[in-house]
């Protein structure tokens, strides 16, 4: 593939930025350049939100009935299920995906979530509600209606570009709502061909506009008068000012912040089935998800045999170019994430935790944003390394003495994204996850990537509201009553 250039998507066009400046999109595994995108300067911003604002006002997308929106969002869905090769090579080359994980979390599942919300509001979702007559003063009825809220800022993140807008803009567009959509500014073009998609869709004028930028475009969209909602992937630091800028107007906010995800492993279980789900939870997209089991919490009996069973395992990953079949383990997106990973490497070194595996840069690697895969042991839940969220391919091994303590371990962080619990009785391992505070636990390895049923959202800093199917729709739904006398 080429290098891409892309200009900013407003009004249903292709628009030059207000300002000379211009991101640099590289590989990660390569640092080559491959892509250029406008830096969008604030008038950028205001010009696509207008825009939106237009087509949700003056437009007829918000009055679509749901079968004719449906209708639009299948065209659409059809005509990403026809470029799904091309977006994997580009999340490949964009985010550092290995191919298996293209060909999963990356592109084919969100593509499944994004035919679902289109099938969903045809056929399953009640936008009106018949309300039960209310004996009063008066006999009264009416209805619920679910209505769009308005003008959606939808700004995501880096390490699932594709899955992570879909899951915005899906719902967003689903509801009637109109979208201005901002991806991370290391990973934007994967974005702006859904403005391709959406324009061979006959997508009507205005209702989806793509802009780029950093923390200046992400502001002032964030706080645009003419913005009634945002929905927000990336860390807790950011969400927090992204909650800030959205107050003072009183916006909806969604935010889908960080984890630190704990793995509960009983003392009863067969550890061999359980190390794909502790090598996967460092390993997977080079550690680069919210929801990754990073925190191993283990019977103490069992703590030493595990840890000799997860280095085993480490040493058949394979790290590299994830353009390479083979290759297991990709890149992290940029320098600075590599820094920031290598700086939280060295504050467990300077706790007392020691490096069980890893901990260093590849060697046979001389270009890309390369870690090892790092495991920590010696660790006490009290450290920063099992407070912080690494983004990086780095796990740590907690041992513990009975259920309670594993519950208490799992529960003291400041997150609550995820968590996983392994017990050979599937009714223990659910009264256990019954008793974790987090929005999605997983029962003896059981996962809810693919699927568009489950709820996606978080417990304390991990987040505001819901993302996937009917939760993540209704996020972007206002519900109106309408009430009548029956007289």
């Amino acid at each position: 593939m080429t290098s891409l250039t892309y200009r900013l998507y407003i009004d249903g066009s292709w628009q030059d930025s207000d300002g000379d400046a211009v991101l640099t999109v590289l590989n990660p595994a390569t640092e080559e350049v491959i892509g250029t995108v406008p830096d969008a300067t604030v008038s950028d911003i205001d010009r696509a939100v207008r825009a939106a604002r237009r087509a949700f006002d003056d437009g007829p997308w918000p009055n679509f009935t749901p079968r004719e929106r449906s209708a639009v969002l299948l065209r659409m869905a059809d005509v990403m299920e026809r470029r799904s090769e091309e977006l994997k090579e580009l999340s490949i080359r964009e985010a550092g995906s290995t191919r298996a994980l293209a060909d999963t979390l990356q592109v084919t599942i969100p593509l499944l979530h994004f035919r679902d919300m289109a099938e969903r509001v045809l056929f399953s979702y009640q936008f009106e509600q018949p309300m039960p007559p209310t004996i009063g003063a008066t006999l009264a009825q009416g209805v619920v209606s679910r209505e769009p809220y308005g003008v959606a800022a939808l700004v995501s993140a880096y390490n699932f570009p594709f899955f992570l807008n879909i899951l915005k803009l899906a719902p967003a567009l689903a509801s009637g709502c109109t979208a201005v959509l901002k991806p991370a500014p290391t990973t934007p073009l994967e974005a702006f061909v859904l403005g391709e998609m959406a324009e061979e869709a006959g997508l009507p004028t205005g209702v989806l506009n793509i802009v780029t930028g950093d923390a200046a475009a992400g502001e002032a969209l964030t706080s645009h008068p003419g913005v009634d909602l945002v929905s927000f992937t990336g860390s807790d630091t950011v969400g927090r000012l992204v909650y800030s800028q959205a107050a003072p107007s009183l916006k909806k906010v969604v935010l889908e912040l960080g984890g630190k995800s704990a793995n509960i492993i009983t003392a009863d279980v067969d550890l061999e089935r359980v190390v794909p789900s502790v090598v996967g939870g460092m390993t997977t997209h080079a550690g680069q998800g919210c929801s990754l089991l990073t925190r191993t919490l283990v019977h103490r009996s069992r703590l030493d045999e595990l840890v000799g069973l997860v280095k085993a395992s480490l040493d058949q990953v394979v790290v590299g170019n994830p353009a390479d079949p083979a290759t297991t383990m990709g890149p992290l997106i940029s320098a600075a994430q590599r820094a920031k990973v290598e700086s939280l490497i060295a504050t467990g070194h300077d706790e007392g935790a020691h490096v069980a595996y890893g901990g260093g840069r590849p060697a046979h690697l001389d270009r890309g944003f390369f870690v090892e895969p790092t495991l920590f042991v010696d660790v006490e839940n009290a450290m920063t390394i099992a407070q912080k969220e690494f983004f990086g391919p780095v796990g740590i091994v907690i041992g513990f003495d009975d259920e309670d303590e594993a519950v208490r371990l799992a529960n003291d962080s400041e997150f609550g994204l995820g968590g996983g619990v392994w017990a050979s009785d599937p009714v223990d391992a659910y009264r256990i996850a019954r008793r974790i505070r987090a929005g999605m636990v997983y029962l003896n390895g059981g996962g809810a990537g693919s699927s568009p049923h489950t709820a996606f959202g978080g417990y304390k800093q991990s987040g505001l509201g819901l993302e996937r199917g009917e939760f993540g729709l209704e996020e972007f739904l206002h519900a109106k009553s309408i009430i009548w006398s029956a007289r």
